[in-house]
């Protein structure tokens, strides 16, 4: 890739100063290289974490999976015995409901599980889990004030997520053409009119530049076998990128194929550095979108906790903090199942678990 620092404005006069508009150039530049950096790194680092993920961290999940149903087992074991209070009692049913719970979204078919569910539950975990998505269906409903339709067709989360989306897209669309038919209606005002015709000069801008480029790669005018393949090629690169409204890939082939020579922005005037300010400023706002696509859609496929400004290029010390945090877990849960069998500790320990179960509830009430 064309070094971007050729691209930069610099004074021919080191006396002079940069306008404003000559600085906010260099600035986008420098935050569009910046940024293509972080998606090209977050495009290279995501099969290699899934990769290290698969041989580390899969593993550790299933023994931990294995081991939660060995500690539901041995908590409705613990519950068959005398000495228990009426409290006591609740909190290891609850405690066992929510492992088995857990545990059948992952595997719906284990019967066995479901038995051990119905036991301590007020209905199987099917009408449990049905009644679960009706609540949220209806939440959901309050919370946005969309229509969901009908409870037919809503058999996951998943299915309600993708009604949600569905329902969202719709409603976005028809707010937007609702605003553009009352736009269309109304006379447009200067400020309107004056954004509208500097978006039509940037855009002018951009096929000026491509333009220029267009002219000196076709590659029908050029008699030489080699050099109409390398100029196929760069036409190619100047298509999409104009298809894209990608300014600086235009100035950077530019460069590539000394069009333009490191002075030529310096001597662009005031009104064409800012067309190209515009431009390079939307470039800017899709790139940061795609990045954050493309960081949302890595916490929800590996089951992360998504906006925590995760690092592309630590990806490997976030899987060891993960694998960190299920070893702990294991033994927690290896220490617990092994307190089980005296009931003084399982007490003590009944009554950290209510505390954790009561302030659990607290942080999903709605009301609060």
């Amino acid at each position: 890739m064309t070094n971007l620092a050729a691209i930069r404005i610099v004074p021919a006069d080191p006396a002079r100063a940069l306008t404003p508009e000559q600085k906010r150039f260099n600035t986008l530049i420098r935050q569009i290289e910046q940024s293509r950096k972080t998606l090209a790194a977050w495009q290279d680092n995501i099969a290699l974490y899934a990769q290290a993920r698969a041989q580390v961290h899969v593993p550790l999940l299933e023994e931990q999976q294995a081991l939660q149903r060995r500690w539901a087992f041995a908590l409705d074991s613990a519950l068959a015995r005398k000495g228990w209070t009426r409290t006591e009692r609740e909190t290891m049913s609850e405690l066992v409901c929510n492992a088995a719970a857990e545990l059948l979204g992952a595997n719906a078919d284990d019967a066995e599980l479901k038995a051990l569910f119905a036991r301590h539950a007020d209905v199987d975990f099917d009408t449990d889990r049905a009644q679960a998505l009706l609540a949220m269906k209806d939440l959901a409903e309050l919370a946005t004030g969309l229509d969901l339709g009908d409870d037919e067709g809503i058999a996951s989360e998943e299915d309600l997520m993708q009604r949600m989306h569905q329902q969202m897209q719709a409603h976005t669309q028809a707010a937007d053409a609702e605003q553009e038919a009352k736009s269309s209606r109304r006379r447009k005002s200067a400020a309107q009119q004056r954004r509208e015709a500097e978006a039509q000069q940037a855009t002018q801008s951009v096929r000026e530049v491509f333009r220029k480029l267009a002219s000196a790669l076709h590659p029908d005018r050029e008699t030489d076998a080699e050099q109409r393949t390398i100029k196929t090629a760069l036409m190619q690169r100047a298509n999409q990128a104009y298809e894209n409204n990608d300014l600086l890939t235009l100035l950077e082939l530019q460069l590539q194929i000394e069009q333009v020579d490191a002075g030529h922005m310096a001597n662009a005037d005031t009104k064409r550095v800012k067309h190209y300010n515009k431009v390079l400023a939307e470039q800017l706002a899709e790139l940061k979108t795609e990045i954050g696509q493309v960081e949302f859609s890595f916490c929800m496929d590996f089951g992360l906790a998504p906006g925590s400004g995760l690092n592309p290029l630590k990806l490997g010390l976030q899987l060891e903090r993960e694998t960190q945090r299920l070893r702990f877990e294991l033994a927690e849960m290896g220490r617990e199942i092994g307190l089980l069998g005296d009931v003084a500790a399982t007490k003590r320990w009944l009554k950290l678990a209510r505390r954790r179960l009561a302030d659990a509830a607290f942080d999903m009430d709605p009301f609060f």
